[in-house]
């Protein structure tokens, strides 16, 4: 019924442009019906979804130059045996820099594959004509085990997840919901195969959801790994969304809205701690978004005994870095550009200077908000492989703190600057920097070249801001 209700419900405000004529304002408020204190009046355009089909031919240069995602070249060096390319070694893939089909090739191999005995998938948002969700269809269809957890609160998705269940069910998949107070935001794959005399398992964890469409514009982090002790720890999840037995012992990740909390404080604490010693105490941090008071409120601590902390937070920041006797440690800034910066990345240096691969990493799905810490099932993935580490440490997380050309740095005060050029200073775009070079782990027979240098990467600038 909520639904239903939703396009029909109260007007809460209007929002116009502030040349409106005060006359249609009058009479379009007494047409629908609500007070003209409920209209707000801005500057900027309105609408701007609209110039999605404005066609710029006469300036070439205004537009982005076009590029073919890659596909991972030591998927190739198998001849496209994913399975074979993920027993070798754990693969990470960077979004939408390569291909999503790979996830998606994932789950059609794992649907045709006699070996396949089972599959487990979460869904939060995906796309109306997924094709994940028909690759689920022809593995239930095939007399495979197929559990998948549509997440039916996914805002604004709930008419599509619905659609998406059903569909599910009529093929013969398991459908679960989850819990009613949290939602299921993890980002979970996995599939279990027999090889030999037993079984084993190959996991997909992505920072960011099974939609093809927003994967050509978010960046994400998918990895794929065989990793026996994962493989436990995301079937003891799956085993928690679907029969609600708490998983205990996990090897290799933390969930919320469990234990996720808690981890990240004592983790913080840990790097004061070396701090205190005089030993290197740093944190990278990647998100979308940071406002738990009680994280923030670690993190200052953090900073007053001396921890580095370095963060790139593309959306909302509820803390203020750089204040002296508080937070001047502590470095913020957002990268804003072609794509929309979405994976999220932790780093805790665990007494070795950063960038290094001895340091402790993790992906997830949660930003460092309430919601995801109290309210929703997350994942937090700790990477073990070093080549994966690696790319993660010294590629993704150095790349974006090196980027100047799309980087707005916060102020004490709350404000936003963007980097100002001097003249002939170098520039740098991690975005180009990564359109340009391919993922340490996707390689196959580059892995024979030495790894691309992220300096070959900077230009002269030939405009300032």
């Amino acid at each position: 019924m909520a639904l239903k209700r939703r396009k029909r419900g109260e007007v809460i405000r209007m929002k116009v442009t502030k040349s409106t004529a005060e006359p249609l304002l009058k009479l379009i408020s007494k047409e629908i019906g609500f007070d003209r204190a409920q209209v707000i009046q801005v500057n900027e355009m309105i609408g701007l979804s609209d110039l999605d089909e404005l066609i710029i031919s006469a300036k070439q240069s205004l537009k982005w130059k076009t590029f073919i995602p890659r596909s991972p070249e030591r998927i190739e060096d198998f001849n496209g045996d994913i399975f074979s390319a993920i027993r070798q070694k754990d693969l990470l893939l960077q979004h939408p820099y390569e291909t999503f089909d790979t996830v998606v090739s994932f789950l059609e191999l794992a649907a045709r594959d006699p070996n396949v005995i089972a599959i487990k998938q979460t869904l939060y948002r995906t796309t109306p004509d997924s094709p994940i969700v028909r690759a689920l269809c022809e593995a239930a269809e095939n007399g495979k085990t197929v559990t998948a957890l549509v997440e039916l609160k996914a805002r604004f998705d709930e008419a599509n997840n619905i659609n998406v269940s059903r569909e599910l069910e009529k093929a013969g998949a398991q459908v679960v919901y989850g819990f009613m107070d949290w939602k299921t935001h993890a980002k979970l794959s996995t599939i279990v195969r027999q090889e030999g005399k037993g079984l084993r398992t190959y996991t997909h964890v992505g920072t960011g959801n099974y939609h093809p469409d927003t994967a050509k514009i978010y960046t994400d982090l998918s990895l794929f790994t065989s990793d026996a002790s994962l493989g436990r720890d995301v079937t003891k999840v799956f085993n928690y969304l679907s029969g609600y037995v708490k998983p205990t012992d996990l090897e290799s990740m933390i969930i919320a809205p469990l234990e996720l909390k808690i981890s990240l404080i004592k983790m913080i604490k840990n790097e004061m701690s070396l701090a205190k010693k005089n030993k290197p105490a740093e944190i990278w941090v990647k998100l979308n978004a940071l406002i738990d008071p009680e994280v923030i409120d670690a993190l200052y601590k953090a900073s007053q005994s001396g921890v580095k902390i370095n963060m790139i937070i593309r959306g909302i920041c509820g803390l203020r870095p750089g204040i002296k006797g508080l937070s001047e440690n502590i470095r913020v800034k957002s990268v804003i550009g072609r794509f929309l910066e979405h994976s999220r990345v932790c780093v805790f240096g665990n007494g070795f200077q950063l960038p290094s691969t001895k340091a402790k990493v993790f992906i997830s799905s949660a930003d460092w908000m309430g919601r995801n810490l109290n309210r929703r099932v997350e994942s937090f993935v700790e990477i073990k492989n070093l080549t994966v580490k690696s790319q993660i440490v010294n590629q993704i997380m150095v790349a974006n703190l090196a980027d100047k050309e799309q980087s707005w740095v916060l102020q004490p005060d709350g404000q936003y600057k963007r980097h100002q050029f001097k003249p002939n200073e170098s520039s740098f775009s991690c975005h180009e920097y990564f359109i340009e070079n391919p993922s340490l782990s996707g390689r196959g027979r580059a892995a024979l070249n030495a790894p691309p240098n992220l300096l070959n990467g900077r230009k002269k600038r030939k405009k300032t801001f």
